[in-house]
């Protein structure tokens, strides 16, 4: 294939020379790895913190650095001037605040599609997915995630549908689509008893050759020489701050990390490489739930992941790394005031999720009850007033809440009011957000970056820095 070529050809080269002069705006460490010149990619991972505000990338950061003296492994890739780092322009084709199946399907597909749609276009074509071009190549290819496997931004990679919500059917694309690992929740997408169709999906992939896993003993557990197939849980895996909290939980379900490796080793024998895709969903969910906990630990087991990933890749030394999000949500910041450093700080105290302690309050629960349950939870003192507000929501004084995720319509966005009054951190809205979003790689064809992309591009970033012909 001639390399020179292909990237003349590609959007990257295009918006280079017209935004930017290619020679001096690459956004390379200053000490370049020697090999990292004229070398292809053979394997790809692209790992996702779904939903990341650059609030949220901060906050963990500067949790980890108060709690450990150590920064997260993101940002200490920055530090170390181990990646190439841009920001990313995640507009989708119908608005400039995407949803996750758009973005997704803007990094699969290479083209901009409308809210709601994976790799489908408003005249009723679809863009494959890349990581079937990448099938087609002869790598392997699979995915991770800690929602439904079968959700936006699993399926942006490998799956096309004008519908986002038809997760039954992106899920009998994965098995004809013959991915190589796929670990994540949604047991109802797969399980004859839930499916609208009766069809037992499960025992379809064990035909086709696959290992099934539906808790952590039986993944970590698995045969790396067959294509794996884990889903956990009805529909996502639990929050890590419920997980490290819970032993059942920790038992019955793996962390992002656990998956990552498991993936990888499934695939990083074969000898035309791979593609892996990891998702941190549940970052995102938690920022629409304005969830302090929920995000952050959520966050920290991306940041794993992200080692699991690096640790991989330096010493394989074939390996692009690329660690973004899809779009921001909620925006949270901690805020200016002269207890901020020590209540930011009682976040550490957080024993649970917002979603599990908001279940447990009753609407015939007192004020103090209430106080109770939020100290057992989150370690502070609720003010008599703080509680009384919080009771309105369930004694029908105060109109329920909605929002994505919110099924039965708790006081997500009440209760973080609240917290902030305590804790610090606040948020601007429980719902997605228009920014520029972080981009970091590491490894062959990262050299290559820009300062500043679309998210298309990333689509044939990808293709040239493996040298895969766009041509399926």
């Amino acid at each position: 294939m001639n390399r020179r070529k292909f990237f003349k050809n590609g959007a990257l080269f295009t918006l280079g020379s017209t935004l930017i002069n290619p020679l001096q705006a690459v956004a390379a460490p200053i000490e370049e790895d020697s090999f990292l010149r004229n070398k292809k990619a053979k394997n790809i991972i692209m790992l996702v913190s779904d939903g990341m505000s650059k609030g949220t990338l901060t906050i963990a950061d500067q949790y980890l650095q108060r709690k450990n003296g150590t920064h997260s492994n993101w940002i200490q890739l920055y530090l170390d001037n181990k990646v190439s780092r841009a920001v990313m322009d995640m507009s989708s084709k119908s608005s400039i605040v995407t949803d996750s199946s758009a973005a997704s399907s803007s990094w699969g597909g290479g083209v901009r599609v409308k809210n709601g749609a994976i790799n489908f276009n408003e005249d009723g074509s679809a863009n494959m997915p890349i990581w079937q071009k990448f099938k087609r190549a002869g790598k392997m290819a699979g995915c991770v995630t800690t929602v439904p496997i079968t959700h936006a931004t699993p399926a942006g990679f490998t799956a096309t549908s004008n519908k986002r919500s038809d997760m039954a059917g992106i899920a009998v694309q994965y098995l004809e689509n013959k991915y190589d690992v796929m670990l994540g929740g949604g047991d109802k997408y797969f399980n004859a008893k839930k499916r609208a169709d009766g069809r037992d999906l499960y025992a379809d992939f064990e035909k086709a050759g696959y290992q099934v896993a539906n808790n952590r003993n039986e993944l970590l557990a698995a045969d790396t020489t067959k294509p794996i197939l884990g889903v956990f849980g009805e529909e996502d895996l639990p929050y890590s701050v419920d997980r490290s909290n819970r032993p059942e939980l920790a038992k019955e379900f793996p962390t992002l990390a656990e998956m990552t490796q498991v993936a990888i080793d499934r695939m990083k024998d074969h000898k035309k490489g791979f593609v892996l895709q990891v998702e941190a969903g549940k970052v995102d969910w938690a920022a629409h739930a304005n969830d302090i906990a929920g995000l952050l630990f959520d966050q920290i087991a991306f940041d794993e992941a992200v080692k699991v990933a690096m640790d991989f890749a330096e010493k394989d030394k074939n390996t692009l790394v690329i660690i973004t999000t899809d779009h921001g949500n909620a925006n949270p910041g901690i805020l200016y005031g002269s207890r901020a450093n020590v209540e930011f700080d009682t976040i550490g105290n957080y024993k649970s999720t917002n979603e599990y302690i908001l279940n447990q309050i009753k609407p015939t629960d007192t004020p103090q009850q209430v106080r109770e349950i939020v100290k057992q939870f989150n370690g502070f003192d609720l003010h008599k007033d703080d509680s009384t507000e919080l009771l309105t929501y369930y004694n029908g004084l105060a109109k329920k809440e909605d929002g994505l995720y919110n099924y039965k319509k708790l006081p997500f966005k009440a209760f973080s009011e609240i917290q902030k009054r305590y804790n610090s951190v606040g948020w601007i809205s429980t719902d997605h957000t228009g920014d520029y979003v972080e981009l970091a790689m590491y490894g062959p064809g990262s050299q290559n970056l820009k300062p500043f992309i679309k998210n298309t591009d990333l689509h044939y970033f990808m293709l040239e820095a493996a040298e895969v012909e766009n041509k399926f």
